[in-house]
């Protein structure tokens, strides 16, 4: 079940040179699960922008955003105070119920929010959580000190290595021999593919994909799984790892 609403800005600030943490005040009952994500109206452009939740509570939304194209770079110019319209409760989010005492969360880029909050869930549940970042190069790298002060473990990697691990996500699991029994994974596709394919344990998947409407009626952004066609903004973005045909 997805809402609509106007939410007022309270803070827009830069995390690094392209990537933005917005966050804004608003009835936030609809999201029910980390990894949900909003939709947000924006004036002068004809289709919202999909933005994961970071983090939320009983009365904010925290969002975090790379400014790539037109829509996102105005979202970075907005100021606290300023009002959007949301579609809020969107997608299916993540399990937290998972029979998983060590799980791993992984993330590439601007995948990397939408495990904060799950972070959160599964270590107030009891689990040990371990997580990996992966970035192109330490300048953009951000919220592995957030990850670190909840209590988890991480492990940063950069493809050029000028932070932490050397190469990709794949390459810091193997490298540190991480122990986990059940992964959570968001970012690129490549990366999503590359991790199902490097381990052996069952996890969850989050898609990033381009979006018309955000709920399913569109049907622009399916992907293929074993049980035929999915939606990545209904029956998604999350599937389970064995559910996907690559």
């Amino acid at each position: 079940m997805y809402k609509k609403g106007i939410y007022t800005i309270l803070s827009n600030e830069p995390l690094t040179a392209a990537v933005w943490r917005m966050t804004l005040a608003g009835d936030t009952q609809w999201i029910t699960a980390p990894g949900q994500f909003v939709n947000i109206a924006l004036a002068g452009r004809y289709l919202r922008r999909p933005i994961s939740v970071c983090d939320y509570d009983e009365r904010t939304i925290t969002l975090i955003y790379k400014a790539v194209g037109e829509g996102t770079a105005q979202m970075s110019r907005m100021t606290a105070g300023a009002e959007l319209d949301l579609l809020t409760g969107l997608g299916n989010g993540f399990s937290t119920d998972v029979s998983a005492a060590r799980p791993l969360l992984v993330g590439g880029g601007v995948g990397v929010p939408p495990l904060y909050n799950l972070a959160k869930k599964l270590l107030a549940a009891g689990r040990h959580v371990s997580v990996v970042l992966g970035f192109n190069t330490a300048s953009e790298v951000f919220y592995a000190d957030e990850f670190r002060a909840l209590g988890c473990d991480v492990v940063v990697a950069t493809a050029d290595g000028s932070q932490g691990v050397r190469g990709f996500v794949t390459t810091a699991i193997a490298e540190r021999a991480l122990d986990f029994d059940y992964f959570y994974a968001c970012g690129p596709l490549p990366m999503l593919r590359a991790l199902s394919q490097a381990v052996e344990q069952p996890g969850e998947l989050s898609f990033e994909e381009r979006m018309g409407c955000g709920f399913g009626a569109c049907m622009g952004c399916s992907c293929k799984t074993l049980t035929g066609n999915k939606r990545i903004c209904k029956e998604g973005p999350v599937m389970k790892k064995e559910e996907i045909i690559w």
